[in-house]
């Protein structure tokens, strides 16, 4: 298993992928979201490959293979969303500059998506592209609750329980996993096959989120929020929005969107929050939205 070392001694776990062609068209790297791993995207792997790209991916820290930051491998925590970005510039300052074909594209979906935008604006001119599936801009419901929502987390956490598991969250329970009613896929075979990598390893799992993540994702919500944040994005980005997702806010990709000077929005009728995973008929439509935008870039 091959792995770096970030700043304060947390082993990540990352993978490369060469496209084994003369041909090769550049470099992707590819970013999932919160509780997810390697292993889940090995067929969106296999779909970059083939259209000629060299693939670089890690499991975030606390998630996947990379070290665990809690006895309870099972609570989603982290600190500071400024730890996943510090991560990412190592991954890519270490990992994947000195090899990297050029362009660099950025494939990042749902919580690799936020902190995509985070490394975009922090260290600009590294990344030619980026496509941002489903992401992690906010979380939808009125204002009005959010507010309630973050007032109580503060509280919470300054009540010293931020490594607590937040409201209704559990460690992961594969016999609770149900495919009906599901809020991420509309694919059964994918919804299962994630749930048999983790039955298959279950060092894989990750549960709900703690107090303290839902602390960090509001900090950082509230500082890629800020005035001007995004407008100093340059990067060209397409941004992938699932027409049905309940998981993140579909109307702040719209917000997100008008804020950036070089974006474009694309909305999948009908597909749920993980439209990598989804139904081929959604798949079909993300790959011809991926070429059109990176494989034939001149066309933007």
């Amino acid at each position: 298993m091959k792995t770096f070392q970030t700043n304060d001694g947390i082993k990540i776990r990352f993978k490369t992928f060469a496209c084994q062609s003369a041909a090769c068209k550049g470099t992707v790297v590819l970013l999932s979201g919160r509780s997810e791993f390697i292993e889940k995207y090995l067929e969106t792997v296999d779909d970059l490959i083939i259209r000629h790209f060299d693939v670089f991916t890690f499991d975030w820290r606390g998630q996947g293979l990379s070290d665990r930051l809690l006895p309870n491998r099972h609570k989603g925590y982290v600190a500071s969303y400024d730890d996943y970005l510090e991560d990412l510039n190592i991954f890519m300052d270490t990992i994947v500059k000195p090899k990297a074909k050029q362009p660099i594209i950025f494939l990042a979906h749902s919580m690799g998506a936020h902190i995509t935008l985070r490394y975009l604006h922090d260290y600009p001119k590294v990344v030619d592209r980026a496509v941002l599936t489903s992401p992690l801009i906010d979380i939808p419901g009125p204002e009005w609750l959010k507010q309630v929502l973050r007032l109580l987390v503060h509280l919470v956490t300054q009540l010293g329980f931020k490594t607590r598991y937040a409201t209704r969250s559990m460690n992961f329970d594969p016999t609770k996993k149900h495919f009906l009613g599901n809020q991420l896929t509309n694919d059964r075979r994918r919804f299962q096959d994630t749930i048999d990598k983790i039955l298959t390893n279950p060092n894989l799992a990750v549960g709900g989120v703690t107090f303290g993540w839902l602390s960090a994702m509001f900090a950082s919500i509230r500082q890629m929020s800020a005035k001007n944040f995004c407008q100093h994005i340059t990067t060209p980005i397409l941004i992938l929005s699932a027409g049905s997702d309940t998981i993140v806010s579909t109307k702040h990709h719209q917000i997100v969107c008008q804020r950036l000077p070089n974006c474009r929005l694309i909305t999948i009728s009908g597909a749920l929050h993980e439209i990598l995973i989804e139904t081929d008929a959604v798949r079909e439509k993300i790959w011809v939205q991926f070429d059109d935008f990176v494989v034939s870039p001149n066309q933007n």
